[in-house]
């Protein structure tokens, strides 16, 4: 059994990270080892964060909200999940931004979790997904301790039944929790309940459907050549045409211009 960490233990200082605004959007220039790190040290001394992993929907969702952008501008860690974000990163000057893919964060901070001793909570999915997801974990990371796991309906939460998650979550003995309800529910769940739950919070999305075999990936060389939305697009058309078409357009043409706009204020005399 692995021996458990205690939250009060002492950890260096983790650096601060080179940032830049994607129409508005802060971005943070991590990686899956600095993300990872971050997640843990938070989980050990049981401080309240959140963390986005940003794509070009959640830019155009906060391009449309200037609330929702305020809520994921909050966030403790915003990573670039969506290839567009890396590339629109090194536009902006930062060559050495690295994707930091939801999925796969998912992995590594279990894996991480596990050999730390740290318990992790879910909370999203059918009651048949979550299960089978558990049931993945499981075979994949046989020590991992899941403290607690929640489906909870898709639908508005009433105040009495977000009370009684809570407080579940929070005797769980859990202390990192993925958040699997999808963007922008996630993120303004996550910031809503920062400071109820003393744990990071990560919003992964799809990522239980995707590690479940439920919603198929995209092979390797779509995703390097941001063709992720086309694929999805092929397998989801109904649910998700208005997203890439409504959003994938204005994000070129809106980050074209902020590109411009900063070129010509860098160049001028």
């Amino acid at each position: 059994m692995n021996a458990q960490v205690s939250i009060t233990e002492s950890e260096p200082l983790l650096p601060a990270l080179e940032q830049r605004q994607v129409l508005g959007q802060r971005l943070d220039a991590t990686s899956y080892a600095d993300a990872t790190r971050r997640v843990l040290d938070w989980a050990k001394k049981g401080e309240s964060k959140y963390v986005c992993l940003a794509n070009v929907h959640m830019v155009m969702e906060g391009w449309d909200s200037s609330e929702f952008r305020d809520i994921i501008n909050s966030g403790d860690l915003i990573t670039a999940d969506g290839v567009p974000l890396v590339w629109a990163l090194k536009l902006l000057g930062v060559q050495s931004a690295k994707r930091v893919y939801g999925p796969d964060l998912t992995w590594q901070v279990c894996e991480a979790a596990e050999r730390a001793g740290v318990s992790i909570a879910l909370y999203g999915g059918t009651p048949e997904s979550l299960k089978v997801f558990v049931e993945v974990l499981a075979e994949r990371f046989p020590n991992l301790v899941i403290g607690c796991a929640i489906s909870p309906p898709f639908r508005p939460l009433t105040e009495e039944e977000d009370t009684a998650y809570t407080k579940q979550l929070a005797e769980s003995g859990a202390r990192i929790l993925f958040v699997g309800i999808g963007c922008p529910k996630q993120e303004v769940w996550m910031s809503k309940h920062k400071d109820r739950l003393n744990m990071p919070m990560l919003g992964v999305g799809a990522a239980f459907d995707f590690h479940t075999g439920r919603v198929k990936q995209a092979p390797s060389w779509m995703q390097t050549c941001a063709l992720e939305w086309l694929y999805r697009l092929a397998i989801e058309p109904k649910r998700l045409w208005r997203r890439y078409f409504y959003h994938n357009p204005r994000f070129i043409l809106l980050f074209t211009w902020q590109y411009v706009r900063r070129f010509r204020e860098t160049n001028s005399v």
